[in-house]
């Protein structure tokens, strides 16, 4: 058995780490980096296969406040899996990456010193992903706000100093959008903290449905759905790929954890909307699917599957347990997949001097086999093959079936939405990986620019077998209570 000392010091180490590694050389700084988040993996793991939950007080404050305390359970701990493991492969990744990108800015004069750029981006690196990590494990809501405004603030700064093209612009609307999303959830905490007296989650009754509509909207923002989603495209495009790795995969779908925790406490407003909210996903992953079709540059391309994929976590946090357990798995499923596909984006564009355009890509399984084959992968699992997204893919018709039963017309739709995915991912194989080859010499490239993404693809399957999968499923069940009537 795993003690709350322990996960309280697992995570206390990369939080430590951030404000250690600037004063490390970079390669040093790179590994420790990414030890700092395997520590952690390696306990939450352990909380995972022994099904534990506990939590662990921090500070009691005043009403409306509450208790600020760690909440680690089957939920909080699928979610910290993620995002340790996928953050301890994108610092990897980092190191040949962000060296390339360093090497670009000193010959366009944006830059002088590396050395001095790799402190301050590993700073910035570490603290942008530790806020995700903590955010997961918040007990309160207020302390949830305050990590999700850390890993704003952090991923902006990120993109303003290191991005592509207009990236002050970018980094700005980023900014401005997120913020937008993290007002609106504020307002609607601090409407629940007034009604409830607290804001600590175990001690949550009720979400009136103003609070639950400002959370939701804020939500949808960050998501993003269709409509707000105008800023994801061009952030995740012009941001640095290591921060489009962390930015698309994690950071986006903790808005659905946040959605997933308001309607452990009350689900009322999602249950009263329930289909108008899984029609709109409908629509929002039909048109950002085919969207995915029509870009030219393959980050801009993957953002836009992003949008797609999105689109599952608002329509599973609709369809009672069996949906949150599909909201959890599509987190998961997704963050493997998307932050894979970005990195191997961003192969190429280290290797083949920033090439995005993915019509002079033609043939690239010729010339960098390992990143073809892990970006097979990569899409494999947004498409619920052979990879832990098909669970995510069975939950979500699970929970279709007792929710509306058998009506075809709603299964029909969000089968649709199923295949679309697998026909954009296959496609985008197809016309960047095969193919008469575009007449590219083969490069040499950092074993670190594939070897991660073969590490996240090793869990990705890893978790549709025992003992990881039955660990996974049990521990959700049982607090979720599948079979307990929850709606």
């Amino acid at each position: 058995m795993i003690s709350e000392y322990s996960l309280v010091v697992s995570l206390l180490i990369p939080l430590i780490a951030t404000f250690v590694l600037p004063a490390l050389k970079p390669r040093v700084a790179t590994w420790i980096s990414a030890l700092s988040f395997l520590i952690p993996m390696v306990v939450i793991l352990a909380l995972l296969l022994t099904l534990q939950e506990f939590e662990v007080p921090i500070l009691a404050l005043n009403a409306p406040i509450g208790d600020f305390y760690l909440l680690s359970d089957p939920i909080s701990n699928a979610f910290g899996f993620t995002v340790c493991l996928v953050s301890a492969m994108v610092a990897l990744y980092s190191l040949p990456y962000m060296k390339h990108r360093f090497e670009e800015m000193v010959e366009a004069g944006e830059i002088k010193d590396i050395t001095w750029e790799f402190r301050k981006y590993w700073f910035l690196y570490n603290l942008y992903a530790v806020s995700m990590l903590w955010l997961v494990y918040a007990g309160n809501l207020i302390l949830l706000y305050i990590f999700l405004e850390i890993s704003l603030l952090a991923s902006f700064l990120l993109i303003y100093m290191y991005g592509y093209g207009n990236r002050q612009w970018v980094g700005i609307l980023y900014f401005v959008w997120t913020h937008i999303a993290g007002v609106l959830a504020l307002l609607g905490f601090l409407m629940v903290g007034f009604s409830n007296q607290t804001l600590a989650l175990h001690s949550l009754s009720t979400i009136g449905f103003l609070p639950w509509l400002l959370i939701f909207l804020g939500m949808v923002v960050k998501l993003p759905g269709l409509g707000p989603h105008i800023w994801l495209p061009w952030a995740h495009a012009e941001a640095p790929t290591p921060v489009s790795a962390l930015l698309s995969p994690l950071t986006v779908g903790l808005a659905g954890y946040v959605l997933l925790r308001v309607y452990l406490v009350d689900p009322s407003f999602i249950v009263e909307y329930r289909d108008v909210i899984i029609a709109y996903a409908i629509i929002s992953s039909v048109y950002a699917g085919f969207s995915v079709f029509k870009q030219k540059d393959y980050k801009r391309l993957l953002a836009y599957s992003t949008v797609s994929q999105m689109g599952y976590v608002l329509i599973a946090i609709c369809l009672g347990s069996y949906g949150l357990i599909g909201v959890v798995i599509q987190y998961m499923s997704h963050a493997f997949g998307k932050s894979i596909l970005f990195m191997t984006a961003g192969a190429i564009i280290a290797t083949f001097h920033g090439l995005r355009d993915v019509a002079k890509m033609g043939g690239m399984h010729e010339y960098v086999p390992t990143i073809a084959n892990a970006a097979l992968i990569g899409f494999m699992t947004l498409s619920g093959i052979l990879t832990i997204g098909m669970f995510g893919e069975f939950y979500i018709l699970a929970g279709l079936t007792k929710v509306y039963g058998f009506n075809l017309t709603v299964i029909l739709a969000v089968v649709l939405v199923f295949i679309i995915s697998g026909l954009y991912s296959f496609y985008t194989m197809k016309i960047i990986y095969y193919g008469q080859p575009a007449g590219y010499e083969k490069p040499r490239f950092s074993k670190l620019l594939d070897f991660p993404l073969y590490v996240i693809a090793f869990f990705s399957v890893a978790f549709i077998f025992p003992p990881l999968s039955t660990a996974l499923l049990s521990g959700m069940k049982i607090l979720l209570g599948i079979g307990g009537g929850m709606p």
